[in-house]
């Protein structure tokens, strides 16, 4: 179950109500075209292992930065150029989860890919797109645990 949050829903909401795969994957490459990869504030080339998402086969990372009123900030960068997929979802992720706190992003269920991607998708890209969604929840779990006293946050 996803949990509430309502960039992410009204966004569901759009590609629920997509007409089509010819209306869909127009989505898909909107939100492509608005990827925007990390800049060298957050991280540079080459990337640390430890940002990488397993299974991705457009080999991407994903950071995420706490913001002074408790929210966080996500940041990706998709290295495989013709990954449309992965940055499409990447914009996406990025556009509706940033600005929440890290708690509200461990209720995102990873189900989102198949709603956003319906059976347009292979296998094991769906493997890789899953895992975006599973290494966001990481990096919030982590946030919540840097939160925790004693601990410091990235």
């Amino acid at each position: 179950m996803t949990r509430d949050i309502p960039k992410l829903r009204s966004l569901l909401e759009t590609f629920d109500a997509a007409a089509g795969t010819e209306e869909r994957t127009a989505l898909l490459i909107d939100y492509a075209e608005r990827f925007r990869e990390v800049g060298p504030e957050i991280a540079t080339r080459p990337f640390p292992e430890e940002n990488k998402i397993p299974y991705c086969e457009s080999e991407a990372y994903v950071w995420m930065r706490r913001q002074e009123d408790g929210t966080v900030r996500l940041y990706f960068a998709v290295e495989n150029p013709s990954g449309i997929s992965a940055k499409a979802l990447a914009a996406i992720l990025d556009r509706t989860l940033s600005g929440s706190p890290p708690e509200d992003l461990l209720g995102v269920s990873p189900d989102i890919v198949q709603r956003i991607f319906r059976q347009n998708i292979s296998m094991g890209k769906g493997l890789g797109l899953t895992a975006m969604v599973q290494a966001v929840q990481a990096l919030a779990r982590h946030h919540l645990r840097a939160k925790s006293p004693g601990r410091s946050s990235l």
